[in-house]
């Protein structure tokens, strides 16, 4: 009984002593990555500008003239619409992808992508990073070196954007806020 008792006192103890240990930082050193695949080929997402993954997730088609655009989900009575990674980087598309990913951010953004990887944790060493050029056109903001090869690195942020660019939607500040 003492050896449940002498536990229960360093559990209680080491719990009183994680609120004063200073706050601990996130690793500045390293980026978490999805390692995805749209349109059959390789590419990264930074984990960091993504608030959910989802697969198989049912998505009501929408007619229309952006072939990008596959259509309107839920998410927690909140309807978001979900495009075709593949189609907005410009590959050609023959079957409908499986995974979701929610981009980060406001407005609501689902991007759909073939096949998922993977999750890694990369050095942020192995990033080779564009310019920083806010005029820059695409989706792809630099590579990552990973065993199996280089994968370029979707900005999700720069995706959005392109999103906006095509059905000519501008982000307010209030939208941008949230």
């Amino acid at each position: 009984m003492s050896t449940v008792a002498g536990r229960l006192a360093e559990l209680r103890e080491d719990f009183d002593r994680s609120f004063a240990d200073p706050v601990r930082r996130h690793d500045d050193e390293h980026v978490e990555l999805l390692t995805i695949r749209a349109g059959g080929r390789p590419y990264a997402l930074r984990l960091s500008q993504t608030s959910g993954l989802h697969p198989d997730r049912p998505v009501t088609p929408l007619p229309g003239p952006q072939p990008a655009l596959l259509g309107l989900a839920g998410f927690a009575g909140q309807v978001v619409p979900v495009y075709d990674l593949a189609a907005l980087l410009g590959h050609p598309v023959a079957e409908r992808p499986r995974w979701l990913v929610l981009a980060g951010g406001n407005p609501p953004l689902g991007l759909a992508f073939h096949d998922l990887d993977g999750h890694v944790r990369a050095a942020n060493a192995d990033i080779v990073q564009e310019a920083n050029d806010s005029d820059a056109a695409g989706s792809v903001r630099g590579m990552v070196g990973l065993p199996g090869g280089v994968r370029p690195i979707i900005d999700v942020p720069a995706t959005r954007a392109t999103v906006h660019a095509l059905t000519g939607h501008q982000v307010t500040d209030q939208e941008a806020a949230r």
